[in-house]
């Protein structure tokens, strides 16, 4: 073996390595072995990979012959059935013909039968035509008997009908009758009650108002005497006396002129009764004339009877008004006598102490 000649650089894989240190050639050794083994690595997948796709073909060659000898057999069978279905449309074909003709020859035995069988049902038709026409003449027969029948019953039932409805008519314009003459009764008393009642009320508060107005006049008389000669015998000094008394004489005159209010009042709500009272009266009348049958006649009955009692009830509430109102008169006249008392009691305490006074000043003039 020749000895090798010395060189004075080395190019691998492009790269000039003579000018390279230590260090950079074991890092581009480094990266050469690691290439190398890359695709050390890349030849050993595509090997693997061409070794897969070849078992593969094989697999699959293999699947496309199995293939095409099970299509073989599958034409094989086709080509039989074929074969075998030509020969059973044959058989059929000649059954076909059996069938038609055993179809032609019932069909004409057919048509025989019917025409037989259709003659014997013209002949049953006619025969059945002529029953009924013989069964309508019958029928129509005993309609007319049976209509002249209904026609005599209907008579008898509208006389009886007729009858009855006018016995019921009879009974009922008598009973009417009744009721009317009891209601225009119970009216004419209610009528009556309610007028004595309200003529005695009026009576009696026109006696009062009158014995409350005497009453009044005499009391009044009585206290303008007294004023009068207690104005008289009064002294300057007792002015102020007067005017509270003249006060206490306002408040009891008003008091008086609120009672004679308070009269009238009660005289006008006395009159307003006579209001409910028309109103009832045409309520009445109107009622009279709206009767036209036992029951409507019987609910305006109870109708009227309600609003009588509810008219006494108002009555009793207005007599229960009137005796409060009374109540109320009484205690303003326990007032105005107290009242009364009082301005007397006053006057002749002052009446007292003025001739108290005079005697002294007379006395003292008599010293002097």
């Amino acid at each position: 073996m020749p000895p090798k000649k010395k060189t004075s650089g080395k190019i691998i894989d492009g790269v000039d390595t003579t000018s390279m240190t230590r260090e950079q050639l074991e890092e581009f050794a480094q990266r050469i072995k690691e290439e190398n083994d890359r695709e050390r690595e890349e030849r050993n997948f595509f090997q693997m990979e061409r070794d897969k796709i070849k078992t593969f073909w094989e697999i699959t060659k293999a699947e496309l012959e199995e293939a095409q000898a099970q299509l073989r057999n599958k034409d094989r069978l086709i080509e039989e059935g074929e074969e075998k279905n030509e020969e059973e449309i044959t058989v059929y074909k000649q059954r076909l013909k059996l069938v038609q003709y055993d179809h032609e020859l019932n069909l004409t035995e057919s048509r025989a039968e019917t025409l037989v069988l259709l003659k014997e049902a013209q002949d049953d038709y006619a025969k059945q035509e002529r029953d009924l026409l013989q069964d309508k003449r019958d029928l129509t027969k005993l309609i007319e008997e049976q209509e002249l029948s209904y026609e005599a019953k209907m008579k008898a039932v509208k006389l009886e009908h007729a009858e009855e409805l006018t016995k019921a008519r009879v009974d009922f314009e008598s009973r009417i009758k009744e009721i009317d003459e009891t209601y225009e009764k119970e009216t004419e008393d209610m009528r009556s009650y309610l007028t004595l009642k309200y003529e005695m009320k009026i009576s009696m508060l026109e006696e009062r108002k009158n014995q409350h107005i005497s009453e009044m006049t005499k009391n009044h008389e009585t206290a303008f005497n007294e004023m009068r000669s207690y104005y008289n015998d009064i002294v300057l000094n007792n002015l102020a006396l007067i005017s509270c008394l003249k006060d206490q004489m306002e408040v009891l005159r008003k008091n008086n002129e609120k009672m004679n209010k308070q009269v009238a009042d009660l005289i006008v709500e006395n009159k307003r009764l006579d209001v409910p009272l028309n109103k009832a009266l045409e309520e009445v009348k109107d009622y009279k004339k709206q009767l036209q049958s036992y029951e409507r006649d019987k609910l305006a009955l109870n109708n009227n009877k309600l609003q009588l009692a509810q008219k006494n009830k108002e009555l009793e509430e207005l007599q229960w008004s009137y005796d409060a109102l009374e109540l109320r008169f009484e205690s303003s006249e326990k007032e105005r006598d107290e009242l009364h008392n009082r301005f007397v009691k006053a006057v002749m305490e002052v009446q007292q102490k003025s001739g108290e006074y005079f005697s002294i000043n007379r006395y003292n003039l008599r010293d002097d």
